[in-house]
């Protein structure tokens, strides 16, 4: 099958099509992954059927591949299932924050370079994934907006997520969360080739020196302003399409399906390559 590049919007993402599972060990796929990556944000390989062993060696093609730890794959310890079945997962209880705006460990100094997740099965309803593009959201503000938002400074905090789940936590929930790592960062991050993304998201608690009504008001402004339609790319799953992001500039979430749903999602990490200052 001939392999095929489209673009899906001017703001977000690029499908592929035509990949099997051998093409992603030829040796130019990973650069050209990079490549696609840089100019959409996101990449969807429709329908490719990666399968496990090609999934983790395309992963270390493309960088540094972070081991899942508890709950990784029993023979592939890069690789996460992700599902709401615990059975299938010992974090299965953690998914439920991911229907939240976010971006993975702003909560680290160096948060994950990039995702990769391939769907073994998908929901009868729900289970999309949408990812908003905050490079393009911070260029479409008005000059004088981007200058305001670039003299903030934000707390990153486990326990700024958990509260959108559970808004009248247990004295012991709220010392458990606060025992977690929290950050500050910039709202606003420049990168070392100038590109500049909001960091925002589930976990973004408080502006730093801001009165906390106003503060909640403005992060939950900025976030309605990035996940406006012309930035945001909505993925239907089929079983074996894999899609990749720029985690470092992409929030991204799952729309909410059943836990008893069958839906099984197989993820690797990269570990990240720039430190936010």
């Amino acid at each position: 099958m001939t392999i095929a590049t489209t673009p899906i919007s001017d703001a977000i993402g690029v499908e592929v099509t035509g990949y099997t599972t051998a093409d992603f060990l030829d040796p130019g796929a990973a650069q050209h992954c990079h490549v696609l990556l840089e100019r959409h944000g996101v990449v969807v390989y429709r329908e490719a059927h990666i399968s496990d062993p090609d999934l983790v060696a395309f992963s270390r093609a493309l960088g540094e591949v972070v081991v899942a730890g508890a709950g990784g794959h029993p023979d592939y310890p890069e690789i996460s299932p992700v599902t709401l079945d615990p059975s299938r997962s010992a974090l299965a209880g953690l998914r439920r924050s991911t229907i939240f705006w976010h971006t993975d460990g702003l909560t680290d100094q160096v948060p994950q370079k990039a995702t990769l997740l391939t769907a073994r099965e998908v929901a009868d309803e729900g289970g999309d994934t949408e990812f908003a593009n905050t490079y393009a959201a911070f260029e479409a503000l008005p000059a004088d907006r981007r200058v305001e938002l670039e003299s903030y400074r934000v707390v990153h905090s486990v326990a700024a997520s958990q509260l959108l789940l559970t808004p009248d936590p247990t004295p012991e929930q709220a010392a458990k969360w606060d025992r977690a790592p929290s950050r500050e960062h910039p709202l606003v991050w420049q990168r070392r080739d100038g590109r500049k993304s909001l960091l925002i998201g589930a976990t973004a608690g408080q502006i730093v020196g801001m009165d906390p009504e106003r503060s909640r008001g403005l992060l939950d402004e900025v976030l309605d302003w990035a996940t406006q339609p012309q930035f945001v790319l909505r993925h239907h799953w089929s079983v074996g399409d894999l899609v990749v992001w720029d985690n470092t500039g992409m929030l991204h979430r799952a729309i909410p399906y059943e836990p008893t749903s069958r839906r099984l999602m197989h993820r690797t990490t990269l570990v990240g390559e720039e430190a936010i200052a």
